[in-house]
């Protein structure tokens, strides 16, 4: 009975948290188009306002010191983005065309992040220091999208490497402009937006202590209540939008957005709350799932750069890929010594797979 009436309040405060973060990203779209905001930054803060309850999920766990919670929320919504983003948008378009010039953008900070995110796990930094080595990348990354060409050809840099920048924020806004398209902002907008912020943060810690309850009453480990069903249901609405998208040929923002929110996720939802209150000792089953975000996020990339853009083939190894990194979690979460055939030999083969699919030929579109 406890069970049952644990559960029914999971399911509303995550209905409650996802219905109020999606009012919260068209408001925040108006605010940012009355403000001016470049197409560039306007999808950053759409992706924030998007990852609202699964950061608001991973500070609340990391402020009780669930850290394995906390951790696998974030961390586990960005592997389950790029499967549910890229991968099931991919295969739902059968191609989704991108450029290269915002591969490289968005890939190389999207990899510095998930590469800060490694080490920290790990514990070989600490956390205030990663903060600092993710703003060094994310700040620079906002502000040229925010600036115009003018300014971008002032920036102190060779001209080649100047006008190469302006060409690749060019092309991302160009990206961006076919699924942003938000109305011109009043001041209830901004009365909105911070009441539906308040809603999202009091239902997402409502839905991160039940979800918590619900793994203790069921013996279900803390890493597959964070890295897993957390992760997925908070992620649950960029999903749906991406599909809906990928399926009327609207899918060239989905590279961006994912890059942006992941970025975003680990920046607020895990460096900030970490500085503060510390991640406790390093965790193998949250190392794992880093190791899993890092692959991945270089896998998408590499077949994105290569393609030019995501094929339904690239995408089915993608969600291929994500459905072993499930199965390699679950065994490792309730195994006491996990083995190198639980943990290393399902990313070998994945990575392996992905290796083969690069040195091949270009792949036809099905």
């Amino acid at each position: 009975m406890v069970a049952g009436a644990e559960l029914i309040i999971f399911l509303v405060a995550a209905a409650v948290s996802l219905g109020a973060s999606y009012v919260l990203v068209t408001r925040l779209e108006r605010i940012g188009e009355r403000l001016g905001l470049s197409e560039g930054l306007l999808g950053v803060l759409a992706a924030l306002a998007g990852d609202a309850p699964e950061i608001t999920s991973a500070v609340t766990a990391l402020s009780m010191h669930q850290n394995k919670v906390g951790a696998g929320v974030v961390i586990g919504s960005n592997v389950f983005n790029l499967a549910a983003l890229l991968g099931l948008g991919a295969v739902v378009a059968g191609r989704i065309a991108l450029h290269r010039k915002v591969v490289l953008l968005g890939g190389v900070v999207g990899t510095w992040i998930a590469v800060v995110c490694l080490v920290t796990v790990l514990g070989l930094i600490p956390a205030g220091v990663a903060l600092v080595a993710a703003l060094a990348a994310l700040i620079p990354y906002l502000i040229v999208l925010g600036a115009s060409r003018a300014r971008l050809a002032g920036i102190p840099l060779a001209r080649r490497w100047a006008a190469w920048l302006a060409e690749a924020v060019a092309e991302e806004e160009a990206e961006l402009e076919e699924v942003i398209h938000p109305a011109h902002g009043r001041a209830r907008d901004v009365a909105v937006a911070v009441a539906m912020l308040v809603i999202v943060v009091g239902a997402s810690v409502v839905m991160e202590q039940a979800a918590t309850r619900l793994g203790v009453h069921f013996s279900i480990p803390p890493i597959i209540i964070g890295g897993v069903v957390l992760a997925a249901v908070t992620s649950l609405p960029n999903s749906v939008a991406a599909v809906y998208l990928a399926a009327r040929g609207r899918g060239a923002a989905m590279l961006s957005t994912t890059l942006n929110s992941n970025a975003l996720n680990v920046t607020a939802g895990l460096l900030v709350p970490a500085t503060i209150t510390g991640l406790g000792a390093p965790s193998g089953q949250a190392s794992l799932i880093a190791v899993w975000y890092l692959a991945l996020t270089l896998i998408a990339l590499a077949f994105a750069y290569r393609y030019s853009g995501m094929t339904r083939a690239t995408g089915a190894l993608i969600i291929g890929a994500y459905l072993v990194f499930l199965g390699s979690l679950w065994i490792v979460a309730h195994t006491a010594e996990p083995g190198l055939a639980a943990s290393v030999v399902p990313l070998a083969f994945v990575v392996a797979c992905s290796g083969a699919g690069l040195a091949g030929r270009r792949w036809r579109l099905r």
